[in-house]
């Protein structure tokens, strides 16, 4: 097996210390939560925190408090004077251990009305007897937490303000966000859309709406929209929640989603081994929103750091998603002087909200094209090299495997025309492709990715399947479907080192042929069998850019990769780094067969030969001379 790894310290979560530099306040608002502290900001504001009329106030992600020498000297240094201290935290008590036994502690010595509150909706009894207030009162700021938005948070913030002796008004407005519904950037919370036209839904948190940090989301739906598709934002507080899959089937089964680009974490399936994006029987598409800076990201060969990766990609692969890539990073807003805090929100990227929208476009685009004219591209692999050997993979006949698939697609209406001996004919036959039309094509490439091909490669006429002012690639049409040899990706000389190598650059002819694959409009790419290089060459681990050689040589096609199911692996680097749609084929099927008479006889002559080594040279040799004939 081979796994993708490359380290990236700007994307570890390290433990290091950290002083946030806020000086005391009379309320104070700890969470891991960007939503939570968006939200509290937001409610301090609307409640007329500058001018006086709600206690001072700060706010502080506990991420920055994780090292205990942190904790110390921000309880030494912001918690003095305080009056009202409120934790939320995800997880339990086991997730901020010393920084609870610090707060509870000082809380207690100082009479300070400290609520400590569980983040995931159920009531944690621990957290209940490190807080000082009343059940009650935990209660009702939990309700009010759990509810989000600004309008809930100037409540709560209301309500700690009243426990730790200050007054506050009464706050009105709605306090309540609905848990599931309907979402339009434009507008906000909607009633149910018009289903009309070709729909894709958008599902995201609702926490993400509460704390108005809906960048990503927006910037998704407009996306789609600009490529005419009817974009319509779901929230939900997460898919597992009874009232999200209740929600979920009641609007797919009104609006009828042609696809589904889901911006939530982690697996949805139930006990019942189904998710509830699994109803509508269309593409999910997995997106990832990053926690970390765009900085980072655009710096890292790993892409994504261990947390996200889990939670955006690991996860979800379970359900099936087809990964679409990160669209957003967070980014520090600009620090509010009165609370001395500077939020982090999701930042949508541009660049990547496109090549995510192109991507579900290309998808829906083949499903919508009539099969007797959808154009595809049937890849074998020339791993290792050898022409006895061509279109090997791993458990699978692909050179058989490729017959029967033309055959199966010339019986569901598609206009091909199925062939046999492919494994004679292919490497003799030859499609030429110009070398004005590669460099045009090679033009809209990154100018880094030009620049290392030109150092690694020269020019392209050096290359060995370059003649006749083209290049000739192993290819045959066999209608509306081509089926071709991946070319080397490098030299045949250093084949072994290179196909696993992620800093070898591919040759001219590699580039040209996917290059090729993509002017010629085909609908997707059929990658058969374990497996070519195209997953493994240079670029980030996970959530590539548009300078990651994998994507700049598909596009946006369609990958479509039978794969044997037990090198799951190996199969993730397809799914990750070209957005692969794997399907999984069993090993060939073991056959029980007898042992050969002679090699009875052999096994009887080397059971009597170990007996006669060292003991009877004579009789030794008279065995080895029975053997060898």
């Amino acid at each position: 097996m081979h796994i993708v790894f490359r380290e990236s310290h700007g994307l570890e979560d390290t433990d290091t210390p950290f002083d946030p530099g806020q000086t005391p306040a009379d309320l104070v608002v700890l969470s891991f939560s960007d939503s939570d502290l968006g939200a509290f900001a937001a409610g301090w504001h609307r409640g007329g925190g500058p001018s006086g009329d709600l206690p001072t106030m700060r706010l502080c992600n506990l991420v920055a408090l994780r090292h205990p020498a942190s904790v110390d000297n921000y309880v030494e240094a912001t918690l003095t004077g305080a009056k009202g201290i409120l934790i939320r935290l995800i997880g339990g008590e086991n997730y901020w251990p010393y920084g609870i036994m610090q707060v509870q502690d000082f809380a207690r010595r100082h009479n300070i009305a400290l609520a400590i509150l569980p983040a995931d909706g159920r009531i944690d009894p621990a957290l209940d007897a490190h807080s000082t207030l009343p059940t009650s009162t935990l209660r009702r700021l939990a309700h009010l937490c759990d509810a989000g938005g600004p309008v809930a948070a100037q409540a709560a913030l209301a309500q700690l303000a009243l426990a730790a002796g200050f007054y506050a008004g009464p706050v009105l407005g709605a306090k309540t966000v609905p848990d599931c519904g309907y979402y339009d950037p434009d507008i906000g919370v909607i009633p149910p859309p018009d289903p009309q036209g070709h729909v894709v839904a958008v599902t995201f948190y609702r926490s993400y709406l509460t704390a108005a940090d809906t960048s990503p989301v927006d910037a998704l739906i407009h996306a789609l929209r600009k490529r005419g598709f009817n974009a319509v934002g779901l929230f939900v507080p997460s898919l597992k929640a009874d009232s999200a899959r209740t929600f979920l089937a009641h609007a797919f089964t009104y609006l009828i989603p042609q696809a589904i680009v889901n911006a939530t974490a982690f697996s949805g399936r139930g006990a019942d081994g189904q998710t509830p994006l699994d109803a509508p029987n269309c593409p999910v598409f997995q997106v990832a929103l990053s926690t970390a800076r765009h900085k980072d990201w655009a710096t890292s060969e790993r892409g994504l750091s261990p947390a996200d990766l889990v939670m955006n990609v690991v996860m979800p692969e379970v359900d099936g998603r087809v990964f679409a890539g990160v669209v957003s990073f967070k980014t520090p807003l600009k620090k509010d002087p009165h609370l001395q805090f500077s939020r982090f929100a999701h930042r949508a990227n541009d660049m990547r909200i496109n090549a995510t929208a192109d991507r579900v476009a290309a998808w829906h685009a083949l499903s919508q094209t009539p099969a007797s004219e959808r154009k595809l591209a049937l890849i074998l692999s020339t791993y290792p090299g050898r022409n006895d050997q061509i279109a090997h993979a791993v458990g699978l006949d692909a050179l058989a495997s490729t017959e029967d698939m033309l055959q199966t697609l010339a019986g569901a209406g598609y206009s091909v025309q199925p062939d046999i001996g492919f494994g004679k004919t292919l490497p003799h036959q030859h499609i030429a492709w110009p070398l004005q039309d590669y460099i045009t094509a090679l033009a809209t490439l990154p100018k880094t990715l030009r620049d290392d091909l030109a150092t690694a490669w020269g020019d392209p006429e050096t290359d060995p399947q370059y003649r006749d002012s083209a290049f000739h690639f192993a290819a045959q049409t066999c209608g509306n479907a081509l089926v071709a040899l991946q070319p080397e990706r490098g030299a045949i000389d250093v084949r072994d080192t290179d196909y696993h190598d992620l800093s070898r650059v591919p040759r001219h002819a590699y580039v040209a042929f996917y290059l090729w694959l993509r002017a010629t409009e085909n609908h997707a790419l059929v990658h058969i069998g374990a497996h070519g290089t195209l997953e493994w060459l240079p670029g980030k681990s996970v959530a590539l850019s548009d300078d990651c050689w994998p994507e700049a040589l598909t596009g946006f096609m369609p990958v479509i990769y039978p794969f044997i199911v037990n090198d799951p692996g190996e199969a993730a680097q397809a799914k990750r780094r070209v957005g692969a749609v794997t399907l999984g084929h069993l090993p060939p099927p073991m056959k029980d067969s007898a042992t050969p008479d002679g090699l009875q006889q052999l096994e009887a002559l080397l059971d009597e030969y170990s007996s006669a080594d060292g003991l009877d040279a004579g009789r030794r040799d008279r065995l080895i001379g029975m053997m060898s004939h």
